[in-house]
């Protein structure tokens, strides 16, 4: 056993030493982006100015119901630009929301694709876009590293909560509609070219909704940290500037969503935590996540609240120096950087229960135990340059240490 699990790590940093070469090759890009309150009212105008028009919209139908898009409709109404709507109201885009959407660019003549809304609405227009350049091939054909490798439409993001960076980031996590299994999409070419960072977008999210997006942006950060095998100096300050700006700002527009200054910050750090993870990559908390989500609709903020701090725990030495680092950027103090790093999860636990956050989860079952192992290793490993390599029984002991 103990030599099986050596071949494996051996594997796993082989291949993520390969990929750290290749990744100075891949054109990593930060979109272009509008910022401030009511800044999608501006849009129409600006895409104008690029020569754009012939929109596909994808947002929820909820947003839709609620006005929050009118703005920017009424502008381009006002521009003359042309759009197309399609809306969705379940919380991840499956492969038959993207075909939807393939179906009515094609139909509708379309030539940019504009999404407004969480990661799931952003995730589902990257599919389009990758579906409109390889129209013949499913989704499921598309999921994996590189497979897109073609221009896409020109593409907006307009996030509406600050967690996923889905506005700046190659993935779009699509679930099959007949397995339920999450998995992503992965190219640079995907990363929107524009984004539209407007606050008061996020002004009327319930509490709770604040809370896991912002420990879900937070959990970019901290792994694509942690990680640090792939990181540039520019990764590495993005990640340490997000940390910064969720830890001083997260329980501001949990307590008080009024608080405008502080969402803009919020959206900012999702940004930047959204650029780090895309180089930095993810890790543990996500592979682990993604199965939950797909198998029981977890919530993806609410599983990365959970698992964040019980993962970087699980790692413990493997991830003190870098945790220290991180907690150096909030003004966290330690002794060490054993305290430090501790001092650092321990606030991450306490913020959760300040927002009425769980620290257990409650809903995996005894038969999906197995496949929640097969999923999150076939996810992460050799991929993700965790700080500790991970077999199936490290899995399984800390699934074991999670449910309620």
């Amino acid at each position: 056993m103990k030599f099986k699990k050596a071949l494996l790590i051996t594997g796993c940093r082989i291949y993520q030493g390969v990929f750290k070469l290749a990744n100075y090759v891949v054109p990593y890009r930060m979109p272009e982006y509008l910022k401030g309150p009511n800044s999608i009212g501006k849009l129409p105008a600006f895409l104008k100015s690029k020569g754009l028009n012939d929109v596909l919209f994808i947002t929820g139908t909820g947003m839709i119901r609620r006005g929050q898009a009118d703005p920017m409709l009424k502008a381009m109404d006002e521009e003359n630009i042309r759009y197309t709507v399609l809306g969705f109201d379940h919380p991840d885009p499956t492969c038959d929301d993207v075909e939807e959407g393939w179906r009515l660019f094609k139909e509708k003549g379309c030539k940019v694709i504009v999404a407004m809304g969480g990661g799931s609405r952003i995730d589902c227009a990257k599919g389009v876009a990758a579906k409109s350049v390889h129209p013949n091939k499913k989704i499921t054909q598309l999921q994996g590293i590189l497979k897109v490798h073609k221009e896409v439409p020109p593409f907006v993001a307009i996030p509406t909560t600050a967690g996923t960076g889905s506005e700046t980031t190659i993935a779009a996590v699509i679930t099959d509609s007949e397995t339920h299994h999450k998995a992503s999409i992965n190219d640079p070419c995907l990363i929107p070219k524009y984004a539209v960072l407007d606050p008061i977008l996020t002004v009327g999210l319930p509490p709770n909704t604040t809370a896991t997006t912002g420990m879900d942006a937070l959990c970019h950060a901290v792994e694509a940290y942690t990680n640090h095998t792939y990181n540039t100096k520019l990764e590495n300050r993005l990640a340490k500037e997000a940390v910064n700006l969720i830890y001083h700002n997260i329980l501001k527009v949990y307590h008080d969503g009024n608080d405008v200054e502080a969402r803009q910050k919020m959206q900012l750090g999702a940004f930047y935590a959204g650029r780090a993870f895309t180089r930095g990559s993810v890790g543990y908390v996500h592979a682990i996540g993604h199965t939950l989500g797909g198998l029981y609709g977890m919530p993806h903020g609410l599983a990365m609240s959970i698992l964040l701090p019980k993962v970087m725990r699980r790692f413990g030495s493997k991830a003190h120096k870098r945790l220290a680092d991180l907690a150096d950027v909030c003004g966290i103090e330690g002794s060490s950087s054993e305290e430090k790093a501790n001092a650092f999860i321990d606030w991450i636990e306490a913020a959760n229960r300040e927002m009425g956050l769980p620290d257990k989860v409650d809903v995996i079952e005894d038969k999906d135990v197995e496949q929640i192992i097969t999923w999150a290793m076939k996810e992460a490993n050799p991929l993700y340059p965790v700080p500790q390599i991970w077999d199936r029984e490290d899995f399984r002991s800390f699934i074991e240490s999670i449910r309620a």
